[in-house]
């Protein structure tokens, strides 16, 4: 069995969407590839992007991706601490996989010196259990407001005493003042313990970096790790923001607003990777353009984000795309706002009210204080085929009505979802059920786009991850040779 001269290893990045995440999966991938037992974690993680995990807890997308490259199941200890934001100034705090509380920022700054305790407590776990850990930190280190009590980054590696290597996106421009700027904000013990610099995304001649790489290790005595190429059409799973582009376009245009709290937008990533689909993701100031199908996504503000939808003209938009034949489906938080109202008695997503729901579906749905966190199987209901399906759900309410008569899918025995009379809408709180092949197949043939090959997403993911990992065997190298106090006894 090959040896890796840590224990630990944290990534922390100048910016967020450095490329902290990739490159965790890739030294995961890399390091299972070695034989070496490997686990994932990140310390706290901002994201509406979640995973339902082995454990029935909640975690974030990217480690579980991260899992994945590993070759073990996403655990909540990869996670401790989630936050998801419900609102520019509040957030959902999860802690080991379950809902803790609602916090505004001030409370959540006070509560976390008993946030670290749980992150501590995970550490620990997956550290007795597994011979290496890979951190991912969170945004920058060099951000000076929120250094007291920090748990997602310097904070982590100084309790932990770890060794950090720092990341940065050569693409967005201005790398060398990313990188010494951050240096420069750190404490001198924070400084001692970054071992090295990865420059993530280059493209062009590398020997025309040389003089900058020069520069870089002259002023901060520290060397560049790897300078990692920028890597494209790569399908992994983003940790939060929506990822607009796609690689082509077919003729089967289909058509996603993009809601303030748009949450799981990882649902349509197998869709953006077929080549016969047109996926469009519409925000606020955008029209809406024609579509054969429009999915109205899961949302963390069910109300909130149907009062958006209203207010950029989506609910005439889809009155009109239904009139003329178009299909709609609506996922979680979109299928919740199919009904005649969406009703929050105990205040789960601010005050205590009721929305009046589009109106598409008989049925209405109250929000709850428990939190559905559940993987499933099962099989399409809408389909003649009854095609296999798999997903997660992670939803707060409980619909009723109807309308769960006609049921789209048939989970473990049960209804589940639900189908408008005329065929045309259908409605589930399943995640991720474009990600089984038979089920994309079927609901784009339902959709109507019949007879196309389904993309199997979860081979998509594979080959990216080994494709990302290759790309790193340099840094994998390097980070074996590299003289340091924190390497193991």
């Amino acid at each position: 069995m090959a040896e890796f001269p840590f224990h630990t290893l944290m990534i922390q990045g100048t910016t967020s969407d450095a490329g902290k995440s990739t490159l965790a999966a890739a030294l995961c991938r890399l390091l299972k590839k070695d034989g070496i037992s490997v686990a994932p974690f990140k310390p706290q993680n901002m994201a509406l992007n979640s995973a339902v995990t082995s454990d029935g807890g909640e975690i974030g997308r990217a480690q579980a991706l991260q899992a994945q490259a590993a070759g073990i199941a996403p655990h909540t200890d990869m996670n401790p601490v989630l936050l998801k934001p419900s609102s520019d100034t509040g957030a959902q705090v999860i802690v080991h996989g379950k809902v803790r509380a609602d916090m505004n920022a001030r409370d959540y700054h006070r509560y976390k010196t008993e946030a670290m305790q749980a992150v501590l407590q995970s550490y620990e776990r997956l550290r007795a259990q597994y011979a290496c850990v890979i951190v991912e930190g969170a945004g920058s280190p060099a951000e000076i407001n929120l250094r007291a009590r920090d748990i997602a980054n310097m904070g982590f590696a100084e309790a932990v005493d770890c060794p950090v290597i720092i990341v940065a996106d050569i693409d967005r421009g201005g790398v060398f003042a990313h990188l010494t700027g951050t240096l420069d904000c750190l404490s001198e013990s924070e400084r001692e313990r970054v071992i090295g610099f990865v420059i993530n995304r280059f493209r062009g001649d590398i020997s025309l970096l040389q003089g900058g790489l020069d520069w870089l290790e002259a002023r901060t005595g520290k060397p560049v790790l790897a300078v990692l190429p920028y890597l494209h059409g790569l399908h992994l799973d983003a940790e939060d923001a929506v990822v607009a582009t796609q690689e082509s376009r077919g003729d089967f245009r289909i058509v996603v607003p993009v809601f303030p709290r748009i949450s799981n937008h990882t649902d349509f990533d197998a869709l953006r990777a077929h080549p016969g689909v047109d996926l469009r993701f519409v925000g606020p100031g955008q029209p809406v353009p024609p579509a054969d199908l429009i999915i109205l996504p899961g949302s963390k503000n069910t109300r909130g984000d149907l009062r958006w939808l209203r207010e950029h003209g989506w609910e005439e938009a889809i009155a009109r795309h239904l009139r003329y034949g178009g299909k709609l489906i609506g996922i979680c938080g979109g299928f919740q706002m199919l009904g005649e109202s969406v009703d929050d008695p105990h205040g789960v997503e601010g005050a205590p009210g009721s929305s009046v729901g589009l109106g598409l579906l008989p049925m209405r749905t109250e929000l709850t204080r428990e939190k559905k966190l559940l993987q499933v199987s099962g099989q399409c209901a809408f389909s003649e085929t009854a095609a296999t399906v798999s997903g997660y759900e992670i939803h707060m309410g409980v619909s009723c009505g109807p309308a769960l008569e006609r049921p789209a899918f048939v989970i473990d025995g049960r209804g589940e979802g639900a189908q408008s009379a005329d065929g045309q809408i259908l409605g589930s709180y399943l995640h991720g059920m474009f990600d089984t092949p038979q089920a994309f197949g079927a609901l784009l043939a339902w959709a109507g786009l019949a007879g196309t090959e389904p993309v199997d997403l979860d081979a998509l993911r594979e080959a990216s991850l080994e494709r990302l990992a290759e790309s790193c065997r340099p840094l994998y190298a390097a980070l074996q040779r590299v003289p340091t106090r924190f390497a193991r006894k």
